[in-house]
């Protein structure tokens, strides 16, 4: 029997395994907005340079101020995502369990009365609970957060097609495997938007720190309006600005990276 060029073509075309998805993370994801930090450092640098300070100002800013500041400020964002992880993570899955589905309309009220709460307000009543110092402010940094990370792990865990998770039960998978190997692979897009949110949140949130005793950006900031020392001020305001891109530059990276990858074509 003979083929003919036109079947042995498609007949090599069908054997050919497909080709995994690409992870999409062009040259300009990784270039622009970390040039741009840069270039606005530069700058920020050249114009202190030629900036005149007056005592205050040097005081604000001498013998490793600047510095101590923004590591206490990375501190504040680090550990206050971390606890926020472990806190509505966990506490998503579980209100799309059985009976604690029902409880899940009165946590997401909650964690909505926790940000709609006024930050400055909440850190306030923190301070006079627990006094004044960096678990005050972390608490409330906490609070402030933990929706964006609870909504989207019940809502990606929720979104989850049911014959899909009805079919790994079906070929012996327990709940935990069936939770570990199907719904959470299917829902870490969702999770990891949330995660986003939260960091970019929590870098804004953590310059409230301050009022609370807690350290960080926001020193240079209340610092640089209470003296009306504008070097101060603006460059309190860029660090923060600039760390708050940089967070959201980074997680937007372990968005693309953390994805599974059946998940990426077509995004």
């Amino acid at each position: 029997m003979t083929t003919t060029p036109e079947l042995e073509e498609e007949e090599t075309e069908a054997t050919v395994p497909p080709t995994p998805p690409k992870r999409r993370i062009t040259w300009q994801k990784l270039t622009i907005l970390p040039a741009f930090l840069v270039a606005v450092l530069l700058a920020t640098w050249l114009w202190f340079n030629q900036a005149h300070l007056d005592a205050i100002s040097e005081n604000a800013l001498s013998n490793g101020q600047v510095s101590k500041a923004l590591w206490q400020h990375v501190q504040l964002t680090v550990i206050s995502t971390f606890f926020v992880l472990i806190i509505a993570i966990p506490l998503g899955i579980l209100l799309t369990r059985g009976a604690f589905r029902k409880a899940a309309p009165v946590a997401m009220t909650f964690a909505n009365m926790g940000q709609a709460t006024p930050a400055i307000g909440l850190l306030a009543l923190l301070v006079i609970w627990l006094g004044t110092g960096e678990k005050a402010a972390l608490i409330g940094i906490i609070i402030y957060a933990v929706l964006p990370v609870l909504s989207n792990t019940i809502a990606g865990l929720k979104a989850n097609d049911p014959t899909l998770l009805e079919a790994a039960r079906g070929i012996g998978m327990s709940q935990l495997g069936v939770l570990g190997r199907v719904e959470l692979p299917l829902a870490v897009p969702l999770i990891l938007a949330g995660v986003r949110t939260a960091l970019v949140l929590n870098v804004g949130t953590a310059t409230l720190a301050t009022f609370g005793g807690g350290g960080g950006l926001g020193v240079l900031i209340t610092t640089g309006i209470t003296t009306q020392r504008m070097p101060v001020l603006v460059l309190g305001s860029i660090l923060t600005v600039s760390l708050a891109l940089l967070v959201d530059w980074l997680a937007s990276l372990a968005e693309l990276l953390l994805r599974p990858r059946g998940l990426e074509v077509g995004t």
